[in-house]
């Protein structure tokens, strides 16, 4: 595109031009299809996206199109992740791999006397194996070992300085795949030895940030994407949010959503969400930290009273914090009050001590707030 305008003149005098579609020739190829994805990568540097979505909504405010705090509303969807997806194996391989390619570029002293015949033919190119490869634990646990030995190397290399961020991202695959056992033997993890939450679990080499997430029967290995946007009658709905974040509950993603609207003097008096986002202690922290009122269904009870449908939960009681009273399902009112510090949705964040009257009748089945 910089070459055909350097070539034909201003943008804006050619599209004046006659007999020229878009402002180019008829017969013009166009620009190379890497220009847009060029483009894409220097606006994800930093924080240049957010900067400039930042200088829109001031313009739109200007126009008047964003007027006081109404309301608001966020939804989050999908990301897939560029990488593909890798099993056990094939993870901890390409793992090797890519430290190896690395150490032949900036230190390949360190592969002498290390790399041999059989390691360039397990490490020579991208790892990719079929759907049953041949005898999968001894592969692994060869792999273990040439891992261990990469890395020593490597720590001891790097003893009185920083370690290469690609090693750094190998020792943390290890780890998460592997461990010496009582016997001092450095071996895979089973399933009976435990295996590391999705949340922080490495699913590529090369996009450390990508997790592996289920929700309900949609599973995917990226991102979530978190768009908030103005929802007011009779107004343009205004995108005034966009945050790609690392997959995970989406009550974690509001305390930032809430923290950039602040910066830009956006945050809505009413923000509607589902019920992924909310929490008794995320519509406290909205309320008491940005005054926004949090709107949105509350998670589902998961006692077992309410699993085993025997007893009651605490949607059975009444609640009153204007006069810091619990009323039981059979009328019973505790008059006993006491505050704990909220910080997590906790079972015990709110406690109100039972009445002395009655509890036979009313209290006999445990209940839990």
């Amino acid at each position: 595109m910089r070459e055909a305008v350097r070539r034909d003149g201003p943008v804006e005098s050619r599209y004046r031009a006659p007999g020229r579609l878009h402002g180019l020739e008829l017969e013009d190829p166009g620009f190379h299809h890497s220009v847009l994805s060029d483009f894409r990568d220097r606006l994800a540097e930093g924080d240049r996206a957010d900067r400039l979505l930042g200088l829109a909504l001031t313009r739109i405010r200007r126009a008047g199109l964003l007027k006081g705090p109404g309301k608001q509303r966020a939804d989050s969807t999908y990301v897939l992740s560029a990488a593909r997806e890798l099993t056990r194996l094939e993870l901890v391989s390409e793992a090797v791999r890519a430290v190896l390619e690395y150490m032949a570029r900036d230190t390949p002293e360190l592969l002498d006397e290390l790399v041999t015949a059989e390691w360039a033919e397990r490490y020579g190119r991208q790892v990719c194996l079929c759907s049953q490869p041949s005898h999968p634990v001894a592969r692994l646990e060869q792999v273990g070992a040439d891992g261990r030995e990469l890395l020593g190397r490597l720590f001891a290399r790097f003893s009185g300085g920083a370690v290469p961020a690609q090693a750094e991202v190998f020792r943390r695959v290890l780890v998460q795949h592997f461990l010496r056992d009582g016997r001092g033997r450095f071996r895979p993890r089973t399933e009976r030895d435990g295996q590391p939450p999705s949340r922080v679990r490495i699913t590529s080499p090369y996009e450390t940030e990508a997790r592996w997430t289920r929700r309900g029967d949609t599973r995917w290995t990226g991102y979530l994407a978190h768009v908030t946007e103005t929802c007011d009658d009779k107004r343009v709905n205004v995108i005034t949010d966009v945050a790609t974040v690392v997959s995970s509950a989406d009550g974690q993603a509001l305390p930032g959503i809430h923290a950039r609207l602040r910066r830009l003097r956006l945050l809505p008096g009413q923000h509607l969400v589902d019920g992924g986002y909310t929490s008794v202690a995320g519509m406290d922290a909205a309320a008491r930290l940005h005054r926004v009122t949090l709107i949105g269904p509350l998670p589902p009870s998961t006692t077992p009273q309410h699993r085993a449908k025997d007893g009651f939960g605490r949607e059975n009681f009444v609640i009153d914090f204007d006069r810091r009273e619990v009323t039981c399902p059979n009328g019973q009112v505790s008059g006993n009050w006491r505050d704990l510090p909220v910080a997590e949705p906790t079972s015990q964040s709110l406690k109100g001590k039972r009445p002395v009257a009655d509890t036979r009748t009313s209290w006999t089945r445990q209940a839990r707030l």
